[in-house]
């Protein structure tokens, strides 16, 4: 049985909405232009997408891409999930009518992601008990989510409450929660990528492939340096120009059954590494590694 998959980018790679000056002076139609020039057939949502169909679908529609997922900035750690209903309840009209697969959840309270001036090493931690009751929350939440008709997908992420191996594991034994993974936050976190995939494989609901820059992850001061910093210095890139293996990264996924979106999301300067000739190399690698796993790349 041949396994699917389809081939996503996020727009991140040509306008950074964490830090305006890591952006690409591109039109959303340049943007989507030059991703499906690369071969893509889906993008995540950014800060220029208008949020109706009426007036994106036919942009969309020009250059053959869908909707495949976008990013969600929650604040259920210490928020009410009646005012987390209100805040996503827009994105979720919106993904339903462009038939997208999934929201991505970022866990955004008290998190340094976006904090130029906040060192990696100032991220926050929970404790057990404190994992307990934000994992039994996400879940109701995530349920409510399904039940309205768009799942949520849980985004660990570097200078996060979940961000390190040992707390996405304590996550999911507290949560049911679907699962975004990303090979390039795990291994800036110290995880070991192969791992997560065979422990969490089960509730994997979508796939960032993000790479990375060992020697500049490596060379970071973690007590003085912020995620901002790390990005400005090249810590991502796209498959096939960093240092993660993602043949066998690909391999581990179909040979768990994951079927779904792979999606390009690296963010780095969009000056020093030009958008299109990035997405061109990270397509061109997973149509490589995903033909060598046995998926066959739907258009």
């Amino acid at each position: 049985m041949t396994m699917k998959a389809r081939l996503g980018i996020a727009p991140i790679a040509w306008w950074n909405d964490d830090l305006a000056e890591l952006s690409d002076d591109v039109s959303l139609e340049e943007c989507l232009r030059q991703a499906s020039e690369a071969g893509f057939t889906g993008m995540e949502t950014g800060r220029r997408f208008p949020m109706d169909m009426a007036e994106l679908g036919p942009i969309l529609d020009r250059f053959g891409i869908s909707v495949c997922g976008g990013w969600f900035s929650g604040l259920l750690l210490d928020g009410d999930i009646e005012a987390e209903k209100d805040r996503i309840a827009q994105q979720m009209e919106f993904f339903i009518a462009a038939g997208a697969p999934s929201i991505v959840y970022g866990e955004t309270a008290h998190s340094v992601q976006g904090l130029r001036g906040a060192p990696l090493a100032t991220k926050p931690k929970l404790t057990e008990a404190e994992m307990a009751a934000y994992g039994r929350k996400i879940s109701d939440f995530a349920d409510w989510c399904a039940g309205q008709g768009m799942p949520i997908s849980y985004h660990h992420h570097m200078a996060a409450a979940v961000e390190t191996e040992a707390e996405l594991d304590l996550f999911m034994a507290h949560s049911s929660v679907p699962l975004l993974y990303d090979a390039g936050h795990m291994a800036f976190a110290g995880g070991d990528v192969m791992r997560v995939i065979e422990n969490h494989h089960a509730r994997i609901s979508h796939v960032h492939t993000k790479d990375i820059r060992r020697a500049v992850v490596d060379g970071l001061d973690r007590m003085r340096e912020s995620f901002l910093d790390a990005v400005i210095k090249g810590a991502f890139t796209v498959p096939g120009d960093g240092d993660l293996d993602f043949a066998a990264i690909v391999r581990a996924l179909a040979a768990k059954g994951y079927e779904g979106w792979f999606v390009v999301e690296a963010e780095q300067d969009p000056v020093a590494h030009p958008p299109l000739e990035m997405a061109r190399k990270g397509h061109e690698e997973l149509l490589r590694v995903m033909a060598a796993a046995g998926y066959e790349v739907v258009k």
